[in-house]
């Protein structure tokens, strides 16, 4: 056994161990498209971390955009119109 493995065996509850830290890296490589199903399950856990900030960057662009888009929709809407009462009710969920 590794002087690292058992160092994080050997701590408090708090740390946590390599066999969790290659749990989670698996579990974050199928939450992120670029990387589920792809030809090789062995994916390097520092390429699963970096895909995962670019994906999260992606998704804040994205949320960006839809919110820009549904703010000029929203100014170019009348309040009071069916439309409007849409958007608020979809908002609400």
């Amino acid at each position: 056994m590794s002087s690292r493995r058992s160092r994080s065996r050997q701590s408090s509850g708090s740390r946590i161990t390599d066999d969790q830290i290659i749990d989670l890296v698996s579990k974050l490589q199928q939450l992120i498209p670029e990387l589920r199903g792809g030809r090789s399950d062995k994916v390097s856990a520092s390429k699963v971390l970096q895909e995962t900030c670019n994906y999260i960057r992606n998704l804040h662009r994205q949320v960006d955009g839809l919110s820009d888009r549904l703010s000029q929709l929203l100014a170019s809407t009348d309040t009071d119109s069916d439309q409007a009462a849409i958007i608020r009710s979809s908002l609400m969920e």
